[in-house]
């Protein structure tokens, strides 16, 4: 069961990414001019290696947004090769625009919801907690990349140390949950022999 819900989740994840390439394209050509080539590696590097697009993801993507004028494609040549390389176009920026804040307002709806599931569902104090911060799905594409690819290493350490508290604290919690759940149980079960006595 366990191996049908992983796979589940990777085909959903890999589904969202197909679904956010066209905005990381458009992302990557508004701040300079890009081949294919450039925006895979552009993308491996910016998430540290955790979205890892392919030619037959990038590709047609590339044709579509350049059918839709929404980015214009020149050859040029560059070390004894013939590249194709792709701008943004004015209708392509003002078609990204609209694109960041609806997602801007998925992301915040995002937030709201993990906050519920953890208050409702886990019964667990947002306050007491260090919610982790549901992250835009595009900030690593929208900030000035400050880090060098070296520095992957510290900011890996980094958030695994985050995630490690916040592991700890959540395991805290479902320990507290799973003592009362057996109390509960337990005195049901007392109950349910005393009135059978009787």
């Amino acid at each position: 069961m366990h191996l049908e819900e992983d796979k589940a989740s990777v085909n959903w994840l890999k589904e969202t990414q197909k679904g956010y390439i066209r905005i990381v394209i458009l992302i990557l050509l508004s701040k300079k001019p890009h081949h294919g080539y450039e925006i895979m590696k552009e993308v491996r590097e910016r998430t540290m290696g955790f979205w890892r697009p392919t030619a037959g993801g990038v590709y047609p993507r590339l044709r579509d947004l350049e059918k839709s004028a929404y980015i214009e494609g020149k050859w040029e040549a560059q070390q004894n090769r013939k590249r194709k390389i792709y701008k943004i176009t004015d209708t392509g920026r003002n078609v990204l625009a609209r694109a960041l804040a609806k997602e801007s307002q998925l992301a915040t709806s995002m937030s709201d919801l993990f906050k519920e599931y953890v208050k409702d569902v886990l019964d667990i104090k947002v306050n007491s907690v260090q919610m982790p911060r549901i992250p835009n799905l595009l900030s690593a594409f929208l900030e000035e990349r400050k880090e060098k690819p070296e520095d992957t290493i510290n900011i890996l350490k980094n958030k695994r140390n985050q995630l490690e508290t916040i592991r700890k604290e959540l395991q805290s919690n479902l320990e507290i949950i799973n003592t009362r759940l057996t109390q509960l149980e337990h005195s049901k079960i007392r109950k349910s022999a005393r009135d059978s006595k009787y």
